[in-house]
């Protein structure tokens, strides 16, 4: 962020922690239907719209360190496989072979020169392409080029690596937006994988991820660990397009430094590693991203994490859990990784614990809707885009959301900027 930018943002954080009702033109969210959360209806329309519509990450280069590496990937339900091809591209494909639909490959990472079903003997290259099969001479005039594994969009931003079902999508710049030139200070073109695990939880999948699009809940939930570094009154939320969502928040002036997972602590006298380009903001506010539709992922300047979110039934989900960080040199990761790694466990347990709670009573004859706050607007957004990427004439009219928010407030428009200097301009 330019210094322009940045004292910008400080404004918005003071004009936040001023303001006695919602900033002045800002919409009146109409209730979210409680059935998003629990109809089956809508349960089918996410998967046969948004889910193949959207970029999705899908792996990240350390997975595929050099050509002939490949891995499978199934988070979205679909089988894919992600080679890393001798061109130095990643290609995704589908791993079905294009004779009987078998698999081909059935480990779930590996390195090898060809792609080989293993039912019939098929062989593709890197690129797809059916370079042979067995007993060829059974076959009359086969035309190997209408027989190459079917391709899936796959494009890089730096080193991850995201997939998209719809060959008539945006690109993935188009989709990032100015988010992409956002996302640079923080490297994510030399940022190293240092983990990934994976969390089965007991609720619809959008129950799991809201609670990490506001800050609303901070002070209840999170009383002894991000309550202390993060003032929630001063968080400043920005709205992009498809869908995604921006949160500043600041620490707390007078209070002591707060202990996070960013903390600048030190493990057997090993100093933490950060990354050199990451500017005022991202040093000292927390600045967390939504992407549409499941990334969710506050960055800082010694590494960060993405949360991405799955549905796994209507009431059951899985927290996908990345971490990254600046690239620490040969051998083991710095020891300090494993206090931070520990430290969110605890953080995403606070989040996690009334996931299946929440689930139960949503299901429940008292459930109606959701009143959101001026605070928890970016989900109101992201129902917004869902709609609009669903399409509202294919949901049921008691399951719509009204597009009340409008490119008012998206960036880089933000009514807020204005309504502060007619106030300083009255003084």
């Amino acid at each position: 962020m330019d210094a322009a930018q940045v004292a910008t943002l400080r404004a918005l954080m003071d004009y936040e922690g001023a303001r006695t009702a919602p900033p002045r033109g800002f919409p009146a969210l109409p209730d979210l239907p409680g059935g998003r959360y629990t109809d089956p209806r809508f349960e089918a329309l996410e998967h046969q719209q948004l889910w193949r519509k959207s970029w999705l990450l899908a792996g990240h280069m350390d997975e595929l360190p050099r050509h002939g590496c490949f891995k499978q990937w199934e988070m979205a339900g679909q089988p894919v496989v992600l080679v890393h091809a001798r061109s130095g591209e990643v290609n995704a494909f589908y791993n079905t072979c294009s004779h009987r639909g078998a698999p081909v490959v059935t480990e779930p990472s590996g390195r090898r020169a060809r792609l080989t079903c293993k039912y019939h003997g098929w062989v593709y290259d890197d690129e797809g392409r059916l370079v042979s099969i067995r007993d060829a001479e059974d076959y009359a005039d086969l035309d190997f080029s209408c027989r190459s594994l079917r391709r899936i969009r796959c494009e890089r931003y730096g080193k991850m690596i995201f997939v998209n079902f719809d060959p008539d999508a945006p690109s993935l710049a188009e989709w990032l937006g100015p988010i992409a030139d956002e996302f640079a200070e923080f490297r994510f073109d030399q940022i190293r994988m240092v983990d990934h695990f994976v969390w089965d939880l007991d609720c619809n999948w959008k129950i799991a991820m809201e609670a990490n699009m506001e800050v609303y809940h901070v002070p209840n939930i999170h009383p002894t660990t991000v309550a202390a570094g993060l003032n929630h009154r001063r968080n400043v939320n920005s709205f992009y397009r498809f869908g995604h969502g921006r949160m500043v928040a600041p620490g707390w002036e007078d209070g002591a430094p707060a202990r996070n997972y960013r903390t600048a602590s030190t493990a057997q006298g090993t100093p933490r590693l950060e990354i050199p380009d990451v500017g005022e903001i991202g040093r000292t506010c927390t600045q967390s991203y939504n992407l549409f539709p499941n990334w969710v992922s506050p960055l800082g300047p010694t590494g960060y994490f993405v949360l991405n979110f799955w549905p796994n039934g209507i009431d059951k989900s899985r927290m996908e859990v990345w971490w990254f960080g600046p690239d620490w040199g040969e051998g083991a990761r710095p020891d300090y990784w494993d206090t931070t790694i520990t430290y969110l466990d605890s953080v995403l347990e606070e989040d996690t614990q009334f996931g299946k709670f929440i689930q139960k009573s949503q299901e429940s004859y008292g459930f109606e809707g959701v009143p959101l706050s001026y605070q928890e607007a970016r989900i109101y957004h992201w129902h917004q885009q869902a709609d609009a990427l669903i399409g509202p004439e294919k949901i049921p009219p008691e399951l719509r959301v009204e597009p009340v928010m409008t490119s008012d407030w998206i960036v880089p428009n933000d009514p807020r900027v204005e309504e502060m200097k007619l106030a300083v301009a009255a003084e």
